[in-house]
């Protein structure tokens, strides 16, 4: 009994160092540190049109432009939100040939309404774009506003079209 217990204490700390190792934070500095991204070239090229697509450059960069695609070979290469780089692959069949944005349009709206097999790969996929992005120094700085010490609380801010949303603390996501 007692060998049970210590073996799932180790996969348990095992399976807690993993989870630690996938937060944005971490996937950040080992793209930083120059790791290879775990996508093919081709991979890599497709990755680069769904980020320009995602979150285009507007009068702030883009996610291709800050490097989200070497976070989403990352994040993909070790299996969050539960994609791999195979994914890529998979959605790219799915948009087929023909107008990239329409073909991108129609694959969002089925994935998300769980109408297509390859909705858990599109979905991992731009949770990965979306979280790399708004993890960025770029997106966290530039794209939302950022109040490093939040002062009183106020019930009725008021909004302004063209306003940005507000950052949040990422630590208190679950991967």
């Amino acid at each position: 009994m007692a060998d049970r217990t210590s073996r799932r204490s180790v996969m348990r700390g095992a399976l807690g160092l993993t989870a630690a190792a996938l937060t944005p934070g971490a996937l950040w500095a080992t793209v930083k540190a120059g790791a290879p991204s775990g996508l093919t070239s081709a991979q890599t090229e497709f990755a680069d049109q769904l980020c320009d697509a995602v979150i285009p450059a507007t009068d702030t960069p883009g996610a291709r432009a800050v490097g989200v695609t070497d976070f989403v070979g990352l994040a993909l290469s070790h299996g969050l939100a539960g994609g791999s780089p195979t994914s890529l692959d998979r959605v790219k069949a799915a948009l087929g040939t023909g107008d990239f944005a329409a073909a991108l349009t129609r694959l969002d709206k089925a994935a998300f309404a769980n109408e297509i097999p390859e909705a858990k790969d599109w979905k991992a996929i731009k949770q990965a774009i979306l979280m790399g992005y708004y993890t960025s120094e770029t997106g966290a700085s530039k794209e939302l506003r950022y109040e490093l010490v939040p002062g009183r609380f106020d019930s009725d801010i008021p909004w302004h079209k063209g306003d940005r949303a507000w950052s949040s603390n990422w630590g208190g996501n679950s991967f």
